[in-house]
């Protein structure tokens, strides 16, 4: 026979089926002949006849449910409750927010069905009266009189109170408390998942910590595992299958970066090379960030000096490589052969990529004195080897 179940929305707050261990949903089964406590069942569970200790499949049962009209035979038992319950959460009047809480009913659904059953209802608009004729006969000599702005300040300070207490909570249940551990925390993950961190703590609220966690860590595994792929992927086009040969490949790769930063830093020098001032400052600049000290002496400025004549290329390599309107754009930007040809080598491969290429985009690309990025950009877009984009 049918029987009123729990009116709650939240499966969490029903009791745990006994062969399952889920979360009980609505219909579900309450054996009447175990107990105390309750013998609860899930149907799939009791379908399977599922016996435990004393209880026997054969047993009498009783279905819980709250799917039947109570007061109007187009809302349920549970909808009336739902109903009640988002009436004290969202406030009296407030039926817009209601509905949103029901999620099963409109707004003037909602208004019509409260003001109809449960303010103008005879009933309980009697029952009501009685109750409040009683109260003020039994406190007629001890009433305090009644000031509605008093009790809206009650109400105010109420309110502060439950909210203050909802923030504490928060904060304890996210482990808020201890910032510092938790900034430690947040730092152990790559910045892209810090951004994330980030954007996402707003809405730690409303989720529960554990949840917020989960869907942390698991971004966090999602971008581990993008890079991987990304890395294999790598190797792939470069045609390795064995790891032997990724660990050449990664070996190798790392040499000639630290090529690439040497041919850098001859451009550099090559820049101070006729001013032996400049090129002492420059020296004892690198020797401070090698030491993983900031720069201390700054670099002599152009100003109030004569330019430095054009580079000389005889016997630097990749000369050979040039035409004659790249030798010349070297020489007058005293920049080596070698590091022009990379320079140009990776804008060419970016303006493919995009289908058109911007001086900010270039200055992106190539790590050295903006006057010079924009001589070689404006040059290679002279000669029509890249386009902007």
């Amino acid at each position: 026979m049918d029987r009123l179940g729990s009116f709650s929305n939240d499966p969490s707050d029903k009791p745990p089926c006994r062969g399952c261990s889920s979360y009980l949903t609505e219909p579900y089964i309450k054996c009447a002949e175990c107990g105390p406590p309750p013998f609860f069942l899930c149907l799939q569970c009791f379908t399977r006849g599922f016996e435990y200790k004393k209880h026997q499949s054969d047993h009498t049962y009783e279905i819980m449910t709250s799917d039947f009209p109570v007061l109007d035979p187009s809302w349920t038992a549970q909808e009336e409750m739902a109903l009640l319950e988002a009436v004290m959460d969202c406030g009296f009047g407030n039926w817009q927010d209601v509905a949103n809480q029901m999620c099963t009913k409109t707004k003037e659904e909602c208004e019509k069905h409260y003001m109809k059953h449960f303010i103008n209802n005879p009933l309980f608009a009697s029952t009501l009266l009685n109750l409040k004729q009683a109260e003020e006969a039994k406190t007629a000599d001890t009433a305090i009189p009644f000031h509605s702005l008093k009790m809206a300040v009650v109400d105010i300070y109420h309110s502060r109170l439950k909210e203050r207490q909802r923030r504490k909570k928060i904060i304890r249940d996210h482990g808020l408390i201890n910032l510092r551990k938790f900034q430690l925390m947040e730092r152990r993950y790559p910045k892209e998942v810090q951004d994330l961190y980030e954007t996402m703590r707003r809405f730690a609220r409303i989720v529960g910590p554990m949840e917020h966690d989960k869907f942390i860590e698991s971004h966090a595994l999602e971008f581990e595992l993008r890079r991987e792929i990304k890395r294999l992927q790598e190797y792939r086009t470069a045609g390795i299958t064995n790891f032997c040969s990724a660990r050449t490949y990664d070996h190798l790769k790392k040499t000639r970066e630290e090529e690439r930063l040497k041919r850098t830093m001859l451009s550099e020098v090559l820049q101070y090379i006729q001013d032996s001032s400049a090129c002492q400052q420059w020296l004892r600049r690198q020797a401070d960030i090698d030491s993983g000290l900031s720069p201390s002496i700054p670099m002599a400025s152009n100003s109030g000096r004569r330019s430095a004549p054009p580079l000389n290329l005889t016997g630097l390599p990749g000369t050979e490589k040039l035409n004659e309107k790249e030798k010349e754009l070297c020489q007058m930007v005293r920049l080596v052969p070698g590091a022009y040809l990379e320079y140009k080598s990776a804008l060419l491969n970016e303006c493919n990529k995009q289908g058109g290429l911007r001086l900010a985009q270039a200055r992106a690309l190539i790590k050295i004195d903006v006057n010079k990025t924009r001589k070689i950009y404006d040059f290679l877009i002279r000669e029509g080897y890249i386009t902007k984009g």
